[in-house]
């Protein structure tokens, strides 16, 4: 059986141990493509899918795996929960002072209620 990847002019069989790693890491490039990413350079391709897979196998993109890639994990989680405790620890001026921003916004006064005609 030949491997389609090995007749790719831009593909060294060694950069990647598997096909399924390969795939995961254009297809995470193509998401941040997607979401305004800057491309690595120019590219001939148009979508964002091939654009990526050809990022990927011209070697431009660079990506982790292992313990390097659980260690970056655990290190951008553990920055998510600095921003959630920094939010959490907000003083009570800083509450106020978003409520009163985001009164501009949304009117949240209670409406008096309105009796219904007597007749």
């Amino acid at each position: 059986m030949i491997d389609m990847l090995s007749l790719l002019p831009q593909y060294t069989p060694d950069e990647f141990d598997s096909r399924h790693r390969l795939v995961i890491v254009a297809a995470q490039r193509a998401k941040h493509l997607t979401q305004g990413a800057k491309l690595s350079g120019p590219s001939r391709f148009t979508k964002e899918t091939t654009m990526a897979l050809d990022e990927v196998l011209r070697g431009k993109v660079k990506y982790l795996t292992g313990k390097e890639a659980r260690d970056a994990m655990k290190e951008a989680k553990r920055g998510k929960e600095g921003e959630s405790e920094r939010l959490a620890m907000m003083t009570g001026e800083d509450a106020r002072e978003i409520k009163k921003e985001l009164s501009v916004y949304v009117d949240d006064t209670a409406k008096p209620a309105v009796a219904p005609a007597e007749e």
